[in-house]
């Protein structure tokens, strides 16, 4: 039985069109939400700077001007949304600012829209490194309380496709 809607992480990675492809294969749902996450340049660049939470950077964005996070995210989701058509979903748009940690704005979306299952990809980090770099498709099985189709990397040496 199809499921009514999904929500697909999307950020543009090879590991997100894969999980898209992976979604169109395998699942079906009267609906496919394409959700990319941003986070404002100012917030990008006081997180960089160090300066997260203590004091706001110099330069404040022009308010007649998008911000370059947000014109980018629009475009990376347009190219999901594509995507997730090609491969046969009934897809849609949306972009989610976040104001604290890209997981959470997932699953936070993925609670306002009460969807039946999230997909993401994964970065297929191992060993250390997972340690030191937790992925966002971990922190997303972790928080939330739906179902999540997370799509591993494939492998590198393969040249078959998903």
């Amino acid at each position: 039985m199809p499921c009514d809607l999904m929500l697909i992480a999307y950020d543009g990675s090879e590991n997100a069109k894969r999980a898209i492809i992976y979604a169109g294969r395998f699942l079906s749902a009267d609906r496919a939400v394409v959700l990319t996450a941003w986070e404002p340049m100012v917030r990008q660049a006081a997180r960089l700077s160090g300066l997260s939470g203590v004091m706001q950077p110099e330069w404040v964005p022009d308010d007649e001007l998008e911000d370059i996070a947000y014109v980018d995210a629009r475009a990376t989701n347009a190219e999901g949304v594509r995507l997730a058509e090609l491969a046969g979903l009934n897809a849609e748009a949306r972009t989610a600012e976040c104001t604290t940690t890209i997981w959470n704005a997932i699953v936070d979306c993925a609670d306002e829209l009460d969807v039946d299952i999230i997909v993401a990809g994964t970065r297929g980090a191992t060993g250390i490194r997972a340690l030191l770099h937790s992925s966002v498709a971990d922190a997303v099985l972790k928080h939330c309380h739906r179902p999540v189709l997370l799509v591993p990397p494939g492998k590198e040496s393969s040249n078959r496709a998903p």
